[in-house]
């Protein structure tokens, strides 16, 4: 904003009747609170985020650092499906499953959860990826990283790098498929945003989540995320963890028109008590916030003279879309303007230019603000425009 110079508002429509839009904010990034009462939660930490934008509706210890136990397999599946956009593989490719991801041959994996891969069995990327995913099968996630990585050490390297192009600040891996292992720990944030980047991923690859069970060479399991059976939630994943050190962790995400909402709970009592805590959190949301789509990108929220220019007009807008997760009670009083950070705007302009700021207001308080942009681009007019334009403004 340049100081000492008059600003141009505009005032919009109010929001229930005004464009609808989607912002892709990371977790936290949208600084809007509400006097809402969230539910109680039985849990060591836990986190109920807006999958859409990124906002965080209501958290507790969301930032301390947990064993994610199984959880970690979010983190295996993502890195597969990575590799598969990069094409380095695909999904029908054909894995010969080695002695090291054979769980009868393997002391790590007693008494753990397998796909019951066998020695020299050929099996494909898409079913060892469904093993990780329902069966939560330790044996899966070796083979997979052994064939996209070569080993298990570089296939962890690539999942503390990805770690930190996501931003999981919180969060390190030791192993591949999450058994305990000292320096392992993540956080029920980092666990949040981990699952917004796999939602917003392949559709494909999601709807493994959604599975309910797996037969593989003869033995049927049944996916550990007791939420998928629960028709009144719209519950379409993702994964459950458990170890002696971690306790009982789940993250579930639901889907109910254009809302998305993730459960985060670490730390559980029971195998039944974190999917009552997560229930209770989803429903929650789902009672008491829409995600409203605000604005669309590229579509004009209104024009402004430029001066010196061809055209003599540019219309501003936004460059992406742009949604808010609203609390039901306040949709109505939600109104937004745009303010000019120009006294006068002149030519040239390009497009996608920042000339000011959108403001999404609820009576006196900024909820969120905004890069109001122009358009399209206005050139400079010629020496007759300009000679014309200067003599309106000196009279």
């Amino acid at each position: 904003m340049i100081e000492d110079v008059p600003l141009k508002r505009r005032q919009l429509a109010g929001i229930t009747g005004l464009l609808f839009l989607a912002i892709q904010a990371h977790a936290g990034e949208a600084a809007v609170s509400f006097p809402l009462t969230p539910p109680p939660v039985d849990a060591a930490s836990w986190i109920l985020m807006d999958a859409t934008t990124g906002q965080v509706l209501t958290e507790g210890n969301a930032d301390q650092q947990r064993n994610p136990a199984s959880l970690t397999k979010l983190m295996t599946g993502y890195v597969v499906d990575r590799a598969i956009d990069q094409h380095r593989i695909s999904r029908d490719d054909m894995v010969t499953i080695g002695q090291d991801a054979w769980g009868a041959g393997n002391p790590v994996f007693k008494g753990s959860s397998l796909m019951f891969l066998k020695p020299g069995e050929k099996v494909s990327v898409r079913d060892l990826s469904r093993g990780v995913i329902i069966d939560s099968g330790n044996d899966a996630c070796v083979a997979l990283a052994d064939y996209v990585a070569g080993s298990q050490a570089a296939f962890v390297k690539m999942m503390n790098e990805y770690a930190a192009k996501l931003g999981l600040n919180n969060t390190h891996f030791e192993t591949v498929h999450g058994l305990d292992a000292p320096g392992q720990h993540t956080t029920a944030r980092d666990l949040a945003v981990l699952s917004q980047a796999i939602i917003s991923g392949e559709p494909d690859f999601y709807q493994m989540y959604s599975e309910k069970s797996l037969t593989w060479n003869g033995i049927t399991q049944q996916n550990r995320n007791g939420l998928l059976w629960d028709k009144t939630l719209h519950v379409d994943g993702l994964k459950t963890g458990h170890t002696e050190s971690a306790g009982f962790n789940l993250i579930a995400s639901s889907l109910q028109g254009r809302q998305r909402l993730i459960a985060v709970i670490m730390g559980g009592k029971s195998p039944k008590g974190r999917e009552e805590q997560a229930r209770k959190l989803l429903i929650w949301g789902n009672n008491n916030f829409d995600t409203v789509q605000l604005f669309h990108a590229g579509k004009a929220l209104g024009k402004e003279t430029v001066w010196y220019g061809n055209p003599h007009q540019v219309a501003v807008g936004t460059t992406g879309d742009i949604s808010l997760s609203l609390p039901r009670s306040a949709i109505e009083t939600i109104k937004a303007k745009y303010i000019i950070d120009r006294k006068d705007l002149e030519a040239p302009l390009k497009q996608g230019e920042q000339v000011g700021t959108i403001q999404v207001i609820d009576k006196d308080k900024v909820l969120a603000s905004y890069p109001l942009v122009t358009l399209n681009k206005v050139e400079e007019g010629s020496l007759i425009t300009k000679i014309g334009d200067y003599l309106k403004q000196k009279l």
